[in-house]
Protein backbone atom coordinates (compact mmCIF):
# COMPACT_ATOMS: atom_id res chain seq x y z
CA UNK A 1 0.00 0.00 0.00
CA UNK A 2 2.54 2.18 0.61
CA UNK A 3 4.48 1.60 -2.66
CA UNK A 4 1.20 2.32 -4.49
CA UNK A 5 0.87 5.59 -2.63
CA UNK A 6 4.58 6.52 -3.41
CA UNK A 7 3.45 5.79 -6.82
CA UNK A 8 0.52 7.74 -7.07
CA UNK A 9 2.57 10.88 -5.82
CA UNK A 10 5.20 10.19 -8.04
CA UNK A 11 2.77 10.73 -10.97
CA UNK A 12 0.73 13.47 -9.22
CA UNK A 13 4.28 15.22 -9.38
CA UNK A 14 5.47 14.11 -12.95
CA UNK A 15 1.59 15.64 -14.61
CA UNK A 16 2.42 18.71 -12.10
CA UNK A 17 5.47 19.44 -13.60
CA UNK A 18 4.43 18.49 -16.87
CA UNK A 19 2.06 21.04 -17.44
CA UNK A 20 2.47 23.24 -20.73
CA UNK A 21 2.03 26.95 -20.57
CA UNK A 22 -1.45 27.09 -21.87
CA UNK A 23 -2.44 25.17 -19.23
CA UNK A 24 -0.73 27.70 -16.56
CA UNK A 25 -2.11 30.51 -19.03
CA UNK A 26 -5.65 29.23 -18.21
CA UNK A 27 -5.39 28.69 -14.40
CA UNK A 28 -4.18 32.08 -14.33
CA UNK A 29 -6.91 33.79 -16.42
CA UNK A 30 -9.27 31.72 -14.20
CA UNK A 31 -7.62 33.41 -10.39
CA UNK A 32 -7.37 36.76 -12.46
CA UNK A 33 -11.10 36.50 -13.07
CA UNK A 34 -12.17 35.05 -9.32
CA UNK A 35 -9.91 37.88 -8.20
CA UNK A 36 -12.24 40.17 -10.56
CA UNK A 37 -15.91 38.98 -9.61
CA UNK A 38 -15.01 38.18 -5.70
CA UNK A 39 -13.15 41.89 -4.94
CA UNK A 40 -16.40 44.31 -5.86
CA UNK A 41 -18.39 41.67 -3.48
CA UNK A 42 -15.49 42.25 -0.59
CA UNK A 43 -15.75 45.70 -0.73
CA UNK A 44 -19.89 45.94 -0.96
CA UNK A 45 -19.56 43.49 2.60
CA UNK A 46 -16.68 45.66 3.85
CA UNK A 47 -18.67 48.72 3.49
CA UNK A 48 -21.61 47.40 4.51
CA UNK A 49 -20.13 46.80 8.14
CA UNK A 50 -19.61 50.53 8.95
CA UNK A 51 -21.73 53.23 10.11
CA UNK A 52 -23.48 55.46 7.75
CA UNK A 53 -21.50 58.54 8.83
CA UNK A 54 -18.19 56.51 8.22
CA UNK A 55 -17.34 57.57 4.51
CA UNK A 56 -13.52 56.83 4.21
CA UNK A 57 -12.23 54.93 0.98
CA UNK A 58 -13.90 51.87 0.36
CA UNK A 59 -10.58 50.14 -0.36
CA UNK A 60 -9.90 49.99 3.48
CA UNK A 61 -11.02 46.94 4.09
CA UNK A 62 -12.67 45.78 7.32
CA UNK A 63 -11.90 48.82 9.43
CA UNK A 64 -15.23 48.87 11.21
CA UNK A 65 -17.95 46.32 12.29
CA UNK A 66 -20.62 48.13 12.83
CA UNK A 67 -24.21 46.74 12.08
CA UNK A 68 -25.99 50.31 12.11
CA UNK A 69 -26.07 50.40 8.46
CA UNK A 70 -28.06 46.71 8.53
CA UNK A 71 -29.84 48.14 11.32
CA UNK A 72 -30.75 51.57 9.12
CA UNK A 73 -31.24 49.54 5.67
CA UNK A 74 -33.81 46.97 7.40
CA UNK A 75 -36.04 49.55 8.84
CA UNK A 76 -36.18 52.33 6.13
CA UNK A 77 -37.43 49.62 3.79
CA UNK A 78 -39.94 47.97 5.81
CA UNK A 79 -37.80 44.62 5.44
CA UNK A 80 -40.29 41.92 6.18
CA UNK A 81 -43.01 43.68 3.96
CA UNK A 82 -40.96 43.85 1.11
CA UNK A 83 -39.20 40.49 1.74
CA UNK A 84 -42.67 38.82 1.42
CA UNK A 85 -43.41 41.13 -1.64
CA UNK A 86 -40.97 39.88 -3.19
CA UNK A 87 -41.84 36.01 -2.44
CA UNK A 88 -45.28 36.68 -3.60
CA UNK A 89 -44.37 38.56 -6.98
CA UNK A 90 -41.37 35.88 -7.93
CA UNK A 91 -42.98 32.81 -6.90
CA UNK A 92 -46.55 33.48 -8.60
CA UNK A 93 -44.81 34.72 -12.20
CA UNK A 94 -42.63 31.42 -11.71
CA UNK A 95 -45.58 29.11 -11.19
CA UNK A 96 -47.60 30.87 -13.88
CA UNK A 97 -44.42 30.42 -16.47
CA UNK A 98 -43.95 27.08 -15.36
CA UNK A 99 -47.01 25.86 -15.95
CA UNK A 100 -48.53 27.91 -19.51
CA UNK A 101 -44.46 27.44 -20.68
CA UNK A 102 -45.02 22.94 -20.49
CA UNK A 103 -48.41 23.46 -21.98
CA UNK A 104 -47.30 25.32 -24.90
CA UNK A 105 -43.91 23.37 -25.21
CA UNK A 106 -46.03 19.79 -25.35
CA UNK A 107 -47.75 20.08 -28.38
CA UNK A 108 -45.22 22.36 -30.03
CA UNK A 109 -42.65 19.46 -29.44
CA UNK A 110 -44.61 16.52 -30.50
CA UNK A 111 -47.15 17.80 -33.57
CA UNK A 112 -44.95 17.67 -36.51
CA UNK A 113 -46.83 19.92 -38.90
CA UNK A 114 -46.01 23.97 -39.84
CA UNK A 115 -48.43 24.80 -37.10
CA UNK A 116 -46.40 23.87 -34.32
CA UNK A 117 -43.48 25.31 -36.14
CA UNK A 118 -45.63 28.44 -36.73
CA UNK A 119 -46.40 28.99 -32.77
CA UNK A 120 -42.55 27.68 -31.75
CA UNK A 121 -41.19 30.79 -34.03
CA UNK A 122 -43.67 32.69 -32.48
CA UNK A 123 -42.78 32.47 -29.05
CA UNK A 124 -38.70 32.61 -29.85
CA UNK A 125 -39.62 35.75 -32.10
CA UNK A 126 -40.14 37.01 -28.44
CA UNK A 127 -36.67 36.87 -27.15
CA UNK A 128 -35.45 39.77 -30.43
CA UNK A 129 -37.48 42.56 -29.00
CA UNK A 130 -37.00 44.00 -25.59
CA UNK A 131 -39.43 44.65 -23.73
CA UNK A 132 -38.45 48.10 -22.68
CA UNK A 133 -38.52 49.13 -25.90
CA UNK A 134 -42.28 49.06 -26.04
CA UNK A 135 -43.23 50.04 -22.30
CA UNK A 136 -44.97 52.78 -23.11
CA UNK A 137 -47.73 51.52 -25.00
CA UNK A 138 -48.14 48.73 -23.11
CA UNK A 139 -48.63 51.09 -19.84
CA UNK A 140 -51.41 52.81 -21.55
CA UNK A 141 -52.32 49.71 -22.38
CA UNK A 142 -52.96 48.74 -18.70
CA UNK A 143 -54.21 52.21 -18.40
CA UNK A 144 -57.15 52.10 -20.61
CA UNK A 145 -57.85 48.28 -19.85
CA UNK A 146 -58.26 49.80 -15.74
CA UNK A 147 -55.68 47.32 -14.26
CA UNK A 148 -54.90 48.90 -10.91
CA UNK A 149 -51.08 49.24 -10.35
CA UNK A 150 -50.26 46.87 -7.33
CA UNK A 151 -47.62 44.24 -6.25
CA UNK A 152 -49.37 41.90 -8.77
CA UNK A 153 -49.24 44.24 -12.04
CA UNK A 154 -45.69 43.73 -13.17
CA UNK A 155 -46.08 39.51 -12.56
CA UNK A 156 -47.75 40.36 -16.50
CA UNK A 157 -44.85 41.42 -17.45
CA UNK A 158 -42.50 39.12 -16.02
CA UNK A 159 -44.91 36.08 -17.37
CA UNK A 160 -44.87 37.48 -20.63
CA UNK A 161 -40.94 38.27 -21.05
CA UNK A 162 -40.25 34.84 -19.31
CA UNK A 163 -42.56 32.89 -21.92
CA UNK A 164 -39.82 32.71 -24.96
CA UNK A 165 -37.32 31.73 -23.43
CA UNK A 166 -39.16 29.01 -21.72
CA UNK A 167 -40.98 27.80 -24.50
CA UNK A 168 -38.09 27.32 -26.23
CA UNK A 169 -36.07 25.18 -23.39
CA UNK A 170 -39.09 23.26 -22.58
CA UNK A 171 -39.51 22.48 -26.24
CA UNK A 172 -36.15 20.81 -26.45
CA UNK A 173 -36.79 18.58 -23.31
CA UNK A 174 -40.57 17.61 -24.55
CA UNK A 175 -38.37 16.01 -28.48
CA UNK A 176 -36.26 14.43 -25.83
CA UNK A 177 -38.87 12.68 -24.45
CA UNK A 178 -39.44 9.39 -26.70
CA UNK A 179 -43.03 9.35 -27.72
CA UNK A 180 -43.81 5.45 -26.78
CA UNK A 181 -43.72 6.45 -22.73
CA UNK A 182 -46.90 8.19 -23.42
CA UNK A 183 -48.31 5.90 -26.02
CA UNK A 184 -48.25 3.35 -23.67
CA UNK A 185 -49.86 5.91 -20.93
CA UNK A 186 -52.20 6.36 -23.86
CA UNK A 187 -52.65 2.94 -24.38
CA UNK A 188 -53.77 2.23 -20.81
CA UNK A 189 -56.72 4.46 -20.78
CA UNK A 190 -54.39 7.97 -19.37
CA UNK A 191 -56.56 11.36 -20.13
CA UNK A 192 -54.97 14.08 -21.94
CA UNK A 193 -54.33 15.84 -18.57
CA UNK A 194 -53.03 12.30 -17.39
CA UNK A 195 -50.78 12.08 -19.78
CA UNK A 196 -49.67 15.70 -19.09
CA UNK A 197 -49.35 15.60 -15.36
CA UNK A 198 -48.19 12.36 -15.00
CA UNK A 199 -46.08 11.39 -17.59
CA UNK A 200 -44.49 14.02 -19.14
CA UNK A 201 -44.22 17.15 -16.49
CA UNK A 202 -42.18 14.95 -14.50
CA UNK A 203 -39.80 13.49 -17.01
CA UNK A 204 -38.64 17.51 -17.49
CA UNK A 205 -37.68 18.17 -14.14
CA UNK A 206 -34.70 19.27 -15.39
CA UNK A 207 -36.09 21.85 -17.72
CA UNK A 208 -38.28 22.84 -15.29
CA UNK A 209 -34.93 23.58 -12.44
CA UNK A 210 -33.88 25.54 -14.77
CA UNK A 211 -36.31 27.63 -15.83
CA UNK A 212 -36.75 28.35 -11.95
CA UNK A 213 -33.33 29.32 -11.70
CA UNK A 214 -32.69 31.65 -14.81
CA UNK A 215 -36.17 33.45 -14.91
CA UNK A 216 -36.51 33.55 -10.96
CA UNK A 217 -33.15 35.11 -10.37
CA UNK A 218 -33.74 38.01 -12.82
CA UNK A 219 -37.90 38.28 -11.37
CA UNK A 220 -36.29 38.56 -8.09
CA UNK A 221 -33.44 41.33 -8.94
CA UNK A 222 -35.80 43.32 -11.20
CA UNK A 223 -36.60 46.64 -10.28
CA UNK A 224 -37.55 47.79 -13.91
CA UNK A 225 -41.36 46.70 -14.27
CA UNK A 226 -41.88 47.27 -9.89
CA UNK A 227 -40.84 50.48 -10.84
CA UNK A 228 -42.87 51.29 -13.68
CA UNK A 229 -46.06 49.58 -12.26
CA UNK A 230 -46.44 50.19 -8.91
CA UNK A 231 -47.21 53.26 -7.28
CA UNK A 232 -47.29 52.63 -3.26
CA UNK A 233 -44.76 52.66 -1.13
CA UNK A 234 -45.72 49.93 1.17
CA UNK A 235 -46.26 47.08 -2.58
CA UNK A 236 -42.61 47.71 -3.35
CA UNK A 237 -40.49 44.73 -3.90
CA UNK A 238 -36.66 44.68 -2.74
CA UNK A 239 -34.41 45.94 -5.64
CA UNK A 240 -36.91 48.95 -5.54
CA UNK A 241 -37.18 49.78 -1.84
CA UNK A 242 -33.32 49.97 -2.35
CA UNK A 243 -33.13 53.02 -4.54
CA UNK A 244 -34.22 55.11 -1.51
CA UNK A 245 -30.71 55.06 -0.55
CA UNK A 246 -29.14 56.45 -3.58
CA UNK A 247 -30.22 59.81 -3.04
CA UNK A 248 -30.05 63.27 -4.65
CA UNK A 249 -29.14 66.65 -4.94
CA UNK A 250 -29.93 67.68 -1.55
CA UNK A 251 -29.49 64.35 0.13
CA UNK A 252 -26.50 62.60 -0.67
CA UNK A 253 -25.87 58.70 -1.26
CA UNK A 254 -26.37 56.72 1.89
CA UNK A 255 -23.54 54.48 0.23
CA UNK A 256 -23.39 52.38 3.30
CA UNK A 257 -26.15 51.78 4.18
CA UNK A 258 -26.88 51.13 0.22
CA UNK A 259 -24.61 48.27 0.44
CA UNK A 260 -26.37 46.82 3.90
CA UNK A 261 -29.57 46.61 1.39
CA UNK A 262 -27.72 44.57 -1.36
CA UNK A 263 -26.58 42.08 0.96
CA UNK A 264 -30.27 41.87 2.47
CA UNK A 265 -31.43 41.66 -0.80
CA UNK A 266 -29.06 39.03 -2.42
CA UNK A 267 -28.89 37.29 1.32
CA UNK A 268 -32.47 34.86 0.84
CA UNK A 269 -31.29 33.94 -2.64
CA UNK A 270 -27.92 32.72 -0.96
CA UNK A 271 -29.77 31.04 1.58
CA UNK A 272 -32.01 29.15 -1.02
CA UNK A 273 -28.79 28.21 -3.06
CA UNK A 274 -27.04 26.95 0.12
CA UNK A 275 -30.08 24.15 0.56
CA UNK A 276 -30.93 23.61 -3.11
CA UNK A 277 -26.98 23.84 -4.63
CA UNK A 278 -27.33 20.46 -5.91
CA UNK A 279 -30.18 21.87 -7.68
CA UNK A 280 -29.25 24.25 -8.97
CA UNK A 281 -25.80 22.80 -10.34
CA UNK A 282 -28.10 19.96 -12.09
CA UNK A 283 -30.65 22.36 -13.61
CA UNK A 284 -27.96 24.64 -14.87
CA UNK A 285 -25.67 22.10 -16.67
CA UNK A 286 -29.21 20.00 -18.00
CA UNK A 287 -30.35 23.36 -19.43
CA UNK A 288 -26.77 24.02 -21.19
CA UNK A 289 -26.66 20.81 -22.39
CA UNK A 290 -30.71 20.45 -23.90
CA UNK A 291 -30.63 24.33 -24.16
Amino acid sequence: MAFLSKKSDDREKETYMKMSPRVVLLYLLITVFCIVVITPLVIVFSSSLREPANQASPLLLFRQFSSSSYVRAFTQMNYPATLLNSFMTTGLAVVVIVFIATMAAWPIGRIKTKYAKFFYYFFISGLIIPSQMVIVPIAQTFHRLNIPNTRFTPVIMFITCSLPFSVFLFSGFVKSVPAEIEESAYIDGASLWERFSLVVLPLLKPATVSVVITQGMWIWNDYFYPMVFISKQSQYSLPVAMLQFLGDKENPAQWNVLFAACVLCALPLIVIFMFLQKQFINGIAAGAVKG
